[in-house]
Order: structure tokens, then sequence, then C-alpha cells
């Protein structure tokens, strides 16, 4: 088999695998049980004049308690997942994922700041979300120094708010009273897709697809950054311009997957390394594979998150638990290359 020929079965296998888990995972849970088959006659009803043989609870388990969550852990971990390596390609470091930027330790504040004030759904989501996107404005505006953003100090910029508001997180912590808002604060901290709403599926999966297909549109522009910012301008590409794009796309989709998930770690770091031994630096490529194994990574890992135990798991105990030694093995196998 040539090596094009088997490339290109590793990426229809790749693309393939997040709808294959979509289904199994629509059939897996504790109550009102539907085989895959019975799961695609109910999404294919929707569309087609199927008689519905099935009970009306298994409708309704599927497409009003299951399907919205799923669809979350398709655009969180696929968004997490495809920002990673857009920033490990513009940062050319293999250590970067799209906590770097501060979004997650400044969401997190956001949602805190919410559960104290107010405690509920739509709050959390508004202030984690804009406390997000606002973290990264602070580290983007530290790290602009004389017209210019470069990258070392992106990065110790983004170290700096991620601490500021780790520190404001501990003072929520300690303020709040610890039978009610306390437990309601750690429990969303360590990240979970428990509750998730058709609105909350619907607003996230928008602004996670737009930062993604704005990756898309710009991923050659990332290849030729990852070869250095004077190379690149050698070869006609505003730096400054595409690394502002690149970076407000990313905090986008990150701050729209924590607001709505919590603070998921490892999967914009592990999955983009994965990705890449697959089919390789190219990010016209990797962009897109990043995402379908991000997606595929975090449905199982949310398949896990609700059926392990009779309470439910955080999901970003299971992600840190599984991506820690698996990037570890990464790390041995590559030699913390990433080319």
């Amino acid at each position: 088999m040539t090596p094009k020929r088997a490339l290109a079965l590793r990426s229809a296998g790749i693309y393939a695998l997040p709808a294959v888990l979509v289904v199994l995972s629509l059939s897996i849970g504790r109550y009102t049980p539907a085989g895959p088959l019975v799961v695609v006659r109910v999404l294919l009803s929707r569309v087609l004049p199927i008689h519905h043989s099935w009970p009306v609870a298994v409708d309704t388990i599927v497409m009003q308690v299951r399907l919205p969550r799923i669809v979350l852990a398709v655009c969180v971990g696929g968004g997490l997942a495809a920002g990673g390596a857009a920033l490990q390609g513009l940062f050319r470091n293999p250590l970067v994922s799209p906590e770097i930027l501060g979004v997650s330790s400044a969401a997190g504040f956001g949602a805190g700041l919410a559960i104290l004030a107010w405690d509920t759904a739509l709050a959390i989501n508004i202030l984690a979300f804009g406390f997000g996107f606002a973290g990264a404005l602070i580290t983007y505006a530290i790290a602009r120094v004389k017209g210019t953003v470069p990258i070392v100090v992106l990065v110790l910029s983004g170290v700096i708010v991620a601490s500021l508001f780790g520190a404001l997180i501990s003072v929520l912590e300690y303020v709040a009273d610890p039978q009610r808002k306390l437990p309601d604060i750690v429990f969303w901290l360590l990240g979970s897709l428990a509750g998730a709403t058709d609105a909350q599926a619907g607003v996230a999966g928008g602004l996670i697809g737009a930062g993604t297909a704005v990756l898309i549109v710009l991923s050659w522009r990332i290849n030729l950054l990852s070869l250095g910012d004077e190379e690149a301008r050698s070869l006609g590409v505003r730096t400054e311009a595409v690394k502002a794009a690149v970076v407000a796309a990313v905090t986008l989709m990150t701050a729209a997957a924590v607001a709505v998930s919590g603070i998921i770690g490892w999967v914009g770091l592990v999955i983009p390394h994965a990705a890449r031994m697959l089919v390789g630096p190219d990010h016209r490529k990797l962009l897109p594979a990043s995402f379908a194994l991000g997606a595929s990574y975090l449905l199982l890992i949310d398949d896990l998150a609700r059926t392990i135990s009779t309470q439910e798991v955080p999901i970003g105990i299971l992600t840190a638990l599984i991506g820690a030694p698996f990037f570890a093995v990464l790390l041995r196998r590559t030699g913390a290359g990433w080319q």
C-alpha cells in the first residue's frame, strides 16, 4: 500500500469515528435502553417517514436528554483539540494548549462569580464566556510590544493572567458558603456535560464551529508561521494579523467550550499530538483530524463519566487520569518533537 493511500484510509477512519461513536453514545445509559439500530431509526425519523415502533420514553431520552449532551461533547472536544493544534503550530511548541492564553482560568472565575451571585445556568454561561474572552484580551494586551506580539512574551503573559485569575478563584472558594456554594464551584471547575440543553448545544456549537472555520481558512498560513516569523514574512504573510486572528478564533472556541462544560484539561494538549502522528504536520489536514479525534475522545470520556459509577464522575478528572500517562507515552515515542 502506498503512503498516500494509507494516509487516505487513516483520514477516512478518523472522520468516520465520531459518527459511529455518536450512535453508540446515544444508546449507552442507565435508563431506557436503546440499541444502536433503534437510535439510528429515532434519528432518521426526524427527516424520514419512519413508523414509531419504539416507546415514547426512548424518543424522549435520546432526543432531549442524550443528544444535546453528545453534541456538546463533540463540539467541546473537537474545538479544544483543533485550538490546541493551531496554537502548537503558531507557538512552535509541543507543550502549548488553549489554557496558555489564560482563557480557562478567567472563565472559571466568571463562572464562580456567577454561582456566588445568581447561581443560574444562564448567568454561569454568560459570565464564564465573557470573563474567558476578557482574560485572552488582557493576555494579548500585555504581550503587545511596539506593535508586535512576540510569541515568548505572549506565553509569559498567559501564565501571568492564568495565575491572577487562579488566585481570584481561590478567593471565591474562600468566601463561598462551604455547605452550598463551594461544592457547586468545585464541581463546575472539574468539568462536566451534565445538564446540557439544546440552547447550550446550539450556541456553543455555532461559536466553536465559527472559530474552527477561521482556523481551517488560515491553515496554510499557520503552516508558514510554524517555520518562524521571518520566513513567513518573506513569503508574504502578514504575521501579526494572522497571529491575532488565530488567537481570537482559539479564544472564541475555548471560551465557548469552558462556559458550557467547565475546565476540561489535556484535550487540547494530547489530541493534536496523536493527530499529528496519524496525518502529519500539515495544518490543512491536521486541524480537521484534530477536531474529529478530539470529538471522539471526549465522547468516550463522557460515556465513561456517566456509566462507570452510580454518581457521575467529573470529566476533568478522567481526562487528567487518562491524558497524563498517554502524553507521557507520546513524549517517549516522539522525543518531544512535533514536526
